[in-house]
């Protein structure tokens, strides 16, 4: 069984696993994009799934966009 993530679960995991910041207080599912702050100062949106599983930790200015296949 998969395991539901709240708020609070996401901000440790963030804290624990990235230099970046939560921003967002109120989480309503995996399709739902958080704001968070870089530790470069920038604010970037993910979904949290992106976060997690991508490695997606960090602005488009410190950690550009893949290129498309």
């Amino acid at each position: 069984m998969n395991k539901r993530w709240t708020i609070d679960d996401i901000r440790n995991y963030v804290e624990k696993n990235s230099d970046s910041t939560l921003l967002t207080t109120e989480y309503h599912g995996f399709s739902q994009k958080l704001l968070f702050k870089c530790a470069c100062g920038n604010n970037f949106e993910k979904t949290f799934k992106k976060f997690k599983n991508n490695h997606q930790r960090k602005c488009d200015v410190c950690q550009p966009p893949k290129a498309s296949r």
